[in-house]
């Protein structure tokens, strides 16, 4: 088989492990391709390297993808997700100056509890709080104002700045942004320079937000399928491997590179465990899957979750319009995702979609080999999201 080579661009966050693996560890030549991967600056770049034809496909923010089907942020080239690349692993944090205030009213940093850190910041807080996030369309935003309009905060209790993930530290530390939500190690990176600390997990918010997909151009997915196929099943496996915690060591240690992530290796190694330290005091909180790659079929595009995603983007930028959802949603092509990977011998949910945030324990569904479970996917609130008759 002759090896073809695919550009990928990404951002440097830990949750780039499955290209970045998919490549260092032979998955991708198994399948007879090779990943040029390019890292670059912003998540605009991404989006505008690969609907611009400069990549063949990128590791990209999930409601991207989403935003772009519904005519927001200005580049509608059609796009499709075909995996989910990472569920989770994004953190909450604050600055130095809110820290001091939250201790001062005797706030423990639990890591745990939504509702106790929103009612604690209202308490703190002196107007509506700056927080930096990377993207305007990111899963950051879309938990940071649902967190907030179902707390204490308040729907108008946030504003939302933009900040590359590697400059968030600076800019909590300049006084730019009061807070942050941003993928590891970026959190981590702000903790030990000593800008901030960490106040919660998203998942504390979403128990199991799709966070990036495996996004290529749709024109390309139709006329590229064997060369789509070979990539989404080096990066499954990729992620299935990153998911033994036996691997844990060796992931560190890729990402950690120059080339790469350029952090020291202990740092990525907090997302991969959970086990985070949270501020300068060395506090350390573990969150049992922080980060996840392959259980529970989080590769898998529900359409449902385009859906929220959907809705969260329509209430936010499009008030009062009607959202076809049902159009938006085919965005995460979960199509795409049996029929290439399948044939592998890849479990797979018999549905396209869920009722999001319905289920509390892992519980078995139909799938192709009548092995799968699903993980708990609950919003902190109880909330359930029917993609049938949303609200």
């Amino acid at each position: 088989m002759k090896t073809v080579t695919l550009s990928v661009a990404y951002m440097p966050l830990v949750d780039a492990a499955p290209l970045i693996i998919a490549q260092e560890m032979g998955f991708a030549e198994a399948e007879g391709i090779s990943l040029d991967l390019i890292a670059a600056p912003s998540w605009s770049s991404v989006r505008d390297m690969l609907a611009f034809g400069r990549v063949d496909a990128a590791h990209l923010l999930s409601p991207v993808p989403v935003a772009m089907a519904m005519g927001l942020g200005g580049v509608t080239t059609a796009i499709s997700a075909v995996s989910v690349l990472s569920v989770n692993g994004n953190v909450i944090g604050i600055s130095r100056a809110l820290e001091t205030k939250l201790r001062a009213i005797g706030y423990d940093f639990d890591f745990a509890d939504p509702v106790k850190a929103a009612k604690a910041l209202a308490q703190v807080r002196e107007g509506p709080l700056t927080f930096g996030v990377p993207f305007p369309f990111s899963m950051h935003v879309e938990l940071l104002r649902y967190w907030s309009a179902a707390t204490a905060l308040g729907e108008n209790g946030i504003e939302i700045h933009t900040v590359p993930p590697p400059l968030m530290a600076s800019a909590l530390a300049s006084g730019d942004v009061d807070a942050f939500c941003v993928g590891e190690p970026w959190g981590s990176v702000a903790v030990d320079q000593g800008a901030g600390a960490l106040l919660l997990p998203g998942e504390a918010i979403w128990n199991f937000a799709p966070e990036k997909v495996l996004a290529v151009r749709t024109d390309w997915a139709e006329t590229e399928p064997d060369l789509l196929g070979r990539l989404m099943r080096a990066v499954w496996r990729a992620g299935r491997w990153l998911s033994k915690p036996e691997s844990q060591t060796t992931v560190a240690e890729i990402l950690s590179r120059k080339s790469y992530l350029d952090v020291p290796a202990e740092l990525i190694d907090r997302a991969l465990s959970g086990q985070l330290t949270v501020s300068g005091r060395g506090e350390q909180r573990q969150v049992a899957r922080f980060l996840e790659f392959h259980a529970g079929a989080a590769t898998f595009p529900w359409r449902s979750q385009a859906k929220w995603i959907a809705a969260q983007l329509g209430h936010a930028h499009q008030p009062g319009a009607t959202v076809a959802l049902d159009d938006v949603a085919r965005v995460f092509r979960s199509d795409l995702h049996r029929r290439h990977l399948v044939g592998a011998g890849i479990d797979l949910p018999g549905a396209s979609e869920k009722l999001e945030g319905s289920i509390r324990h892992p519980t078995s569904v139909a799938s192709a080999h009548g092995a799968l479970c699903l993980l708990p996917d609950m919003f902190f609130d109880g909330r359930i999201f029917d993609p049938s008759a949303p609200e």
